[in-house]
């Protein structure tokens, strides 16, 4: 599978009603559906109508850490947090071929890595509205752990705070990419 050079990821409070920004998206694009707030049926009616949506538009959809969820809607793949990295292998058990996960620090990326990780989503590079106490971990951090994930075999995204304008700074990085949710709204 090509990985996406963007993710659109969802959010239940900053980006409600996914489904306008999904629109926008260039085929090959990728949606990493999230909105952990929502009630169990009101998560599937979503879930069902962004899958329906990507799949139509030719986007990549990841949905976030319910590899149930991420069956029942025909997603390409499941996104764990950090603290579930060791879900990735059963992940793959269930049939799901893309599995993307969180990571902050040296010791996650290795632990994706061991656990058969595609990909890893390096957070936060930039200040971010969605964790406004977080510390960056800025451009060189970003660029270290980058590379050790590649050594290890993963692609590697960056995550928080990333526009494309932002991106531009990144450059030298070895990333496959940004994911970002701000960067996405109409707004940017």
């Amino acid at each position: 599978m090509v990985m996406p050079g963007r993710w659109l990821v969802t959010d239940a409070g900053r980006l409600p009603d996914p489904l306008p920004a999904i629109g926008r998206l260039e085929r090959g694009d990728g949606v990493l559906f999230r909105h952990y707030e929502l009630a169990p049926a009101k998560r599937l009616a979503l879930a069902q109508q962004v899958a329906e949506l990507c799949r139509r538009r030719g986007l990549v959809l990841l949905v976030a850490g319910d590899a149930r969820l991420a069956r029942a809607v025909s997603a390409d793949g499941l996104h764990l947090p950090q603290a579930l990295i060791e879900h990735a292998a059963r992940a793959r058990r269930m049939g799901l071929r893309l599995v993307t996960v969180a990571a902050h620090d040296a010791a996650a990326i290795a632990r994706a890595a061991r656990c058969g990780a595609d990909a890893v989503l390096i957070s936060p590079v930039f200040a971010t509205a969605s964790h406004p106490g977080a510390a960056p971990l800025g451009v060189l951090r970003l660029a270290a752990l980058a590379t050790e994930a590649r050594r290890r075999g993963l692609q590697v995204y960056a995550l928080g705070g990333v526009t494309p304008a932002s991106f531009t700074r990144l450059r030298q990085v070895p990333l496959a990419g940004y994911a970002a949710i701000g960067a996405f709204s109409p707004q940017a």
